[in-house]
């Protein structure tokens, strides 16, 4: 036990960030970063030591964040995708062009995964590409190479 909470030490502000940045919510965030830490202790047995702690940690979090979300009918917030990177735009302009919010709507909506979901993680929730390619079990060339596919798929669309 004395273990966990050396865990919980570490990573609760990687989490909570983590969460904040999910939810857009402090009092979400904190809930969620709760509930991880509980699921995490309830499952430590089964951590395997594939991945880093911290990369387990996020995928709890994550799972989390969907199963709240879904539970709350709540979109998930992709306003953070919007960066200058893809758009040549700052998230302030894109978001005052109204069509142009409209279209990288539609783009990242129609994407699938793993596309939609390796950018989400990169771009939004800034994981580094070996924690993407921890959590989908594949290598971190995979990882980068997904991303790059899927930031090109939504510069075809706004083109």
């Amino acid at each position: 036990m004395a273990d966990f909470e050396e865990i919980y030490k570490e990573y609760y502000p990687q989490i909570y960030y983590y969460l904040l940045k999910l939810s857009s919510d402090k009092d979400c965030a904190e809930e969620l970063t709760q509930e991880t830490f509980f699921r995490a202790l309830k499952s430590i047995d089964s951590f395997r030591g594939d991945c880093e702690i911290s990369t387990w940690l996020c995928q709890i979090a994550k799972n989390c964040f969907y199963t709240y979300a879904r539970r709350e009918k709540i979109t998930v917030n992709s306003d953070l995708l919007l960066n200058e990177e893809i758009t040549g735009k700052s998230v302030e302009e894109v978001v005052s062009d109204k069509e142009a919010y409209i279209k990288i709507q539609e783009i990242l909506h129609k994407i699938g995964d793993p596309y939609k979901e390796v950018f989400w993680m990169r771009a939004f929730a800034e994981l580094s590409f070996a924690q993407i390619a921890s959590i989908h079990g594949k290598t971190e060339g995979w990882a980068r190479v997904t991303y790059h596919r899927a930031k090109m798929m939504v510069k075809e669309g706004l083109e």
